[in-house]
């Protein structure tokens, strides 16, 4: 089975929205899958059926949809810089955001669908300083991806460049989740000064054999640098 650096399955994503310690935000269950109309029925036929509305007051700042599973390697180690075992261009779910937004390196982000894509920052200079980890979610709009689509590393960082307009992949950081935990929540991490949703996913092995998976999302925040 595989292992996250505390031996338990961990997962969490940072996408960055404004941060605001002033206002707390809230998560809600939707009950119900994402528009299969704007991210087509073959991709929402991977969604669960329900999803994650953050709120901060009374504003949606996103929605987020998890795949009902994620295959996962069995053999999978955790470390420090490598945290969760899915492969490059996996898909991993779909974020809806219903007016502008911001990724992690707080690049603006237009309103609409995007599927979220595993991947691995380089280990460059270039990306010194932006996560203690290399694990990321890129974002793709809905229309230019497909459920059994397989993404090269330099199509999907091209791909998901176009979402910002920037040329720089518009992503998604992952870290350690906290803990565990079956219902959905938001804690705030003081240190980073991160907003962090707390849901669950399930992996499944070679063998068939299912796991939760822990997802923390950072829901505001972004990269330091």
């Amino acid at each position: 089975m595989f292992k996250t650096l505390s031996g338990l399955a961990l997962l969490a994503i940072c996408f960055a929205l404004p941060s605001a310690r002033g206002q707390d935000y809230a998560v809600e269950v939707i009950e119900e899958g994402p528009d299969a109309e704007a991210i087509s029925p073959e991709i929402a036929a991977l969604m669960a059926d329900n999803g994650y509305r953050v709120k901060r007051g009374s504003r949606t700042a996103a929605e987020i949809w998890l795949c009902k599973e994620w295959k996962v390697d069995d053999s999978f180690v955790g470390s420090a810089e490598r945290l969760y075992p899915f492969t490059p261009g996996q898909l991993i779910g779909v974020l809806h955001f219903s007016r502008r937004g911001s990724e992690f390196r707080n690049q603006t982000v237009s309103s609409g669908w995007y599927t979220l894509r595993f991947g691995l920052q380089p280990v460059d200079g270039n990306h010194e300083g932006t996560s203690p980890t290399r694990d990321f979610l890129l974002m793709v709009e809905a229309s230019s991806d497909a459920a059994n689509k397989e993404w090269s590393e330099d199509d999907l960082n091209q791909t998901s460049g176009q979402v910002a307009g920037t040329g720089h992949p518009a992503m998604l950081c992952l870290q350690p989740a906290a803990e565990t935990s079956k219902e959905p929540g938001v804690r705030y991490d003081d240190f980073f000064d991160w907003w962090i949703l707390q849901v669950q996913g399930k992996g499944v092995g070679a063998k068939n054999q299912t796991k939760d998976l822990a997802m923390d999302v950072v829901v505001a925040g972004h990269a330091s640098e």
